[in-house]
């Protein structure tokens, strides 16, 4: 018996050696372990010998095996990697050559619509400003007017940041602290928009979490209501690229501006969804709020230390993603954020399709 143990590991070992290609290999492992294999069936007979005979012969046999399956998993492992490796070395990629056949990847509509908007706003003399996503609440609420019992600084809406920070930190719910950041660094005249994302606690078909605004702020000598109505009339019709463009300023609330106004645009329904143009008020059209603004509240120019006898000015809000799914057909807003590559194809624009104005803002 110790013989044919000995005779058999040799053969078996022998064959693993031998065998050149995996289909050889898993043969080898099937002659020796299948069902029907030759130490199989050596372990079918432990059954049969006496306590005496198992004892010797046992160990034996189960080192047989074990010595058969490790050598067959480090010829297989060889095997595998000497053909990855062929692989890797035949499978090179020339990158001086051209890219013609590769499938281009697409600019995101809301980077579309962020560069659509600063072109508008730059051949109106605003500059681009920029802030800090984390910001403390001084910045995001205090300066702005928002009182400590008002219902955007509640957990529900806002996301707070953990640990002990000299002030409360917050994830920026608005733009507006750009604002503020940009009135207590810079000597008025100002004008600046400030696009970024920002952070509220809701999530549905027309709100995520993260999101992108762009609001603009004019700080000037003698500003009235009637210029930020002429600016937010000039950029829509720009943006929008139509010159029947309507809107409708209604009363409304904020804490950094008073009076404040919500702007509604003119649109009509055409095969079942919305083109905006045109009076609300026509057979067949409605009206639908875009914007947020106002008149800069006193508080909010004091609070920068500057005289709110002297300084005036106007300040406006919106989402770009808003924007970008009135403009463009876009019915949900959550795929804005999904990563999914068809619809990036679907609704992406070519990085040539740089806006201006002269050629039109517009793809």
């Amino acid at each position: 018996m110790t013989t044919d143990l000995d005779t058999l590991r040799g053969e078996l070992l022998a064959a693993i050696d031998a065998a050149t290609a995996l289909d050889a290999l898993e043969a080898v492992r099937v002659q020796a372990l299948g069902k029907q294999g030759a130490i199989t069936g050596l372990l079918k007979t432990l059954g049969k010998l006496t306590p005496e005979e198992r004892q010797e012969q046992g160990p034996r046999i189960h080192g047989l095996r074990e010595a058969v399956t490790e050598a067959l998993a480090t010829a297989k492992a060889a095997m595998e990697q000497a053909a990855l490796d062929a692989r890797l070395a035949s499978e090179t990629v020339d990158m001086t050559l051209p890219v013609d056949g590769v499938a281009p990847g697409s600019v995101h509509p809301v980077s579309q619509v962020m560069d659509e908007l600063a072109e508008i706003f730059a051949d109106l003399g605003f500059a681009v400003a920029t802030g800090p996503e984390v910001e403390d609440d001084w910045h995001n609420f205090t300066a702005l007017n928002i009182p400590e019992t008002h219902p955007a600084r509640a957990m529900h809406d806002t996301f707070y940041l953990a640990g002990a920070h000299e002030r409360p930190m917050v994830l920026r719910t608005h733009t507006s602290p750009v604002q503020i950041r940009t009135m207590t660094s810079s000597k008025p005249p100002i004008r600046i928009i400030a696009p970024g994302r920002v952070y509220r606690s809701d999530s549905d078909a027309t709100h995520t979490p993260m999101f992108h605004q762009i609001e603009g702020l004019v700080i000037d000598k003698g500003i009235t209501l009637g210029h930020l109505k002429w600016t937010l009339e000039t950029f829509l019709k720009a943006f929008f690229e139509r010159d029947d463009i309507v809107l409708r300023l209604r009363p409304s609330y904020f804490p950094f501006t008073e009076p404040s106004a919500e702007v509604d645009v003119g649109f009509t329904w055409k095969d079942g969804k919305r083109v905006i143009g045109g009076s609300g008020d026509a057979p067949g059209g409605g009206w639908m709020e875009v914007l947020g603004s106002g008149m800069v509240h006193r508080r909010v120019i004091e609070a920068c230390g500057l005289d709110p006898d002297e300084w005036q000015g106007f300040a406006f809000g919106t989402g770009v993603d808003r924007l970008a799914m009135l403009k463009y057909g876009m019915d949900d807003l959550r795929p804005f954020f999904d990563g999914d590559l068809r619809w990036l194809k679907h609704y992406g624009f070519s990085a040539l399709d740089v806006p201006t104005l002269s050629g039109g803002v517009g793809a």
